[in-house]
């Protein structure tokens, strides 16, 4: 079978509450990967729709936006891995064409977290790990990511100073983005003032500035088989590896808390599968829920040895001008994380960079791009490797 290209991407503006339906929702990122392709909904052989579910009040939203899109009679599918959702759909996507089901597929992520409150937000973000086990005990996001945080620093003597470098970048790049649901500026002065709200704790060692905030919003990756990529397109972005991986629900079962082994499993897969190595990656965007989590990504992708990431963020080498430049786009930190959504704006990030038309903050000239999506607390990882 033939390669397998990314055509069209294309999302909404990520916003703290979006005041539409989701099936509008949705249509905002479908119309502009649609526009960026310069397709019909006649072009479009099958869907993949993503998000988690636990967030949406709409069961099996697939057929609803399948009918709200114009996508009827063809095939559609729902995929969910919490936070790296529309990543697996990319896989499965890649999967459908490189079999040769479908020729072009279109994969939708969304998520309106607004829906709910943020305390039911919450309590349904507790229920991504074990629901007997351990959300039970009040277990959420952030408590779960500052074991990690305080376990990382312990280890390798990192600190609440090293973390806020990360979010400063993230400000840096997030004031320019217009997608961006955070456009404020963050300053080192206001991470290291302890008077300042965001330096207030919230699990610790993590602070308000070291988490994202949730936001709505839709992403959309138009896929297509090198044939249709070829015809379609003039600029098709290829994908050159996938990698994927799991572990255990429940951090009992697991033995490193200085790292995400799924990450690293998935980058050995995506690497192998591309044929390269960390070495060779021009520019990248990583799952930066919280800034220890891009810590870790720096080391899991093998950017930096253990234990070396915040050399890289100390030197600004993950900056738009470094050696391996990560999130220039704001990340999760500036972006917002609309959960399904998140992984296809990722992807929509360094499709557009690769195409050198990533504006104020393009890259130089990067040939060779990479995703790394994480779902839950370390549960599932995806590790997606694109090249021109």
């Amino acid at each position: 079978m033939g390669k397998v290209a990314i055509i069209g991407v294309g999302q909404s503006t990520f916003v703290r509450q979006y005041p539409g339906s989701i099936r509008e929702l949705a249509f905002e990122g479908f119309k502009e990967a649609m526009n960026d392709a310069q397709l019909t909904t006649k072009d479009i052989d099958a869907s993949v729709v993503c998000s988690a579910p636990e967030y949406d009040k709409q069961r099996s939203p697939a057929g609803v936006f399948a009918e709200y899109l114009g996508l009827n009679p063809q095939p559609t599918f729902y995929v969910e891995s919490l936070c790296s959702s529309s990543s697996m759909g990319l896989r499965l996507a890649y999967s459908l064409v490189k079999s040769g089901l479908h020729d072009v597929v279109a994969v939708v992520g969304f998520q309106k977290m607004s829906e709910i409150s943020s305390s039911e937000s919450q309590e349904r973000m507790g229920r991504g790990a074990d629901i007997q086990w351990e959300s039970p005990f009040g277990t959420m996001m952030p408590a779960y990511y500052a074991m990690y945080a305080r376990a990382y620093m312990e280890k390798y003597g990192a600190t609440n100073e090293d973390l806020a470098l990360i979010r400063v970048k993230a400000s840096t790049y997030g004031q320019i983005n217009e997608k961006a649901v955070y456009r404020k500026p963050v300053t080192y002065e206001m991470l290291t003032d302890p008077e300042h709200f965001m330096t207030n704790p919230v699990a610790s060692p993590l602070r308000v500035g070291d988490c994202c905030a949730n936001a709505d919003g839709s992403s959309c990756i138009i896929v297509a088989s090198e044939a249709k990529a070829k015809a379609l397109s003039q600029k098709p972005v290829w994908i050159l590896g996938l990698g994927a991986a799991s572990t255990t629900v429940n951090l009992a079962g697991r033995d490193l808390f200085s790292g995400l082994t799924v990450a690293q499993e998935a980058a050995a897969q995506a690497y192998k599968m591309a044929g390269i190595g960390p070495q060779n990656v021009d520019v990248a965007e990583v799952h930066d829920c919280f800034t220890i989590a891009e810590m870790m990504a720096y080391e899991n992708l093998g950017f930096a040895k253990p234990g070396e990431g915040k050399e890289l963020i100390q030197s600004k080498e993950t900056y738009k001008e470094g050696r391996i430049p990560v999130n220039v786009d704001g990340g999760l930190l500036s972006k917002g994380h609309p959960i399904g959504a998140t992984g296809g704006s990722q992807i929509r990030t360094i499709v557009l960079q690769l195409r050198n038309e990533a504006g104020e903050i393009q890259v130089n000239n990067p040939e060779i791009g990479l995703v790394h999506n994480i779902g839950g607390v370390g549960l599932y990882g995806n590790v997606s490797i694109l090249g021109r």
